[in-house]
């Protein structure tokens, strides 16, 4: 096998493991929400047990990208796809992260019901989902297209974010005997909003490999 094909085969093991990460933390960023509306604790419970495992795949992103570097000694945008890839790799395990915190969120409110719907924070979490599966599609494929998407959804993201604080705000106003759980209604908002930052993260990495240079898409 020729050189050129083996670094091929490297970097189509490196998108894998990318995908990998991508789908636990999607996963546990739907369980997390799941825990939240069906008041179960326990699942909340492993969502945080089992965050170790998206530490130990961004590690192993990490060490696979530094082997390809050492090993091949790429130049230009193959160099520039590894790093991506590393840069990529800790914002996905953020995502993880920010599933783990809305999961503490439900432990702390517990089995008291919801002082609301909470239609907003669903909307917004499955716009995150959705501005996920499409950073990695755009990565794979070198798509841009798909990238600019990511950061006009996340702009939704940040309306409903918006809307659901204020509601809250109010709701506050009228029960204030529920503030524990309104703050922790917040904080899940929050956690949302902030993966889906995460997610244009990795779509202006998509554009510094595509373009060789750095794009602000959270503005």
């Amino acid at each position: 096998m020729v050189v050129r094909e083996r670094f091929e085969e490297d970097l189509r093991e490196l998108q894998n493991k990318m995908l990998e990460l991508g789908n636990f933390s999607a996963e546990a960023l739907t369980k997390s929400l799941d825990s939240l509306e069906n008041k179960d604790i326990e699942a909340a419970l492993e969502i945080i047990e089992d965050d170790t495992k998206a530490d130990i795949l961004e590690e192993d992103i990490n060490d696979f990208a530094i082997l390809l570097i050492a090993k091949q000694q790429p130049v230009a945008v193959d160099l520039r796809r590894i790093i991506v890839a590393i840069k990529i790799a800790n914002d996905i395990e953020r995502i993880a992260d920010f599933a783990v915190n809305i999961a503490k969120s439900t432990i702390r409110i517990g089995a008291e019901p919801l002082v609301k719907p909470i239609e907003h924070i669903r909307e917004m979490h499955r716009l995150t989902l959705q501005m996920l599966t499409l950073s990695l599609e755009a990565f794979n494929d070198e798509d841009l297209s798909k990238a600019k998407k990511v950061a006009e959804m996340d702009d939704q993201v940040d309306e409903l974010y918006g809307q659901t604080i204020q509601d809250l705000l109010q709701l506050n106003q009228s029960n204030p005997g529920h503030l524990p759980q309104i703050t922790q209604l917040s904080f899940i908002s929050r956690y949302l909003e902030r993966a889906a930052d995460h997610v244009t993260n990795i779509a202006e990495h998509i554009f510094y490999l595509v373009k060789g240079k750095r794009y602000d898409l959270n503005n």
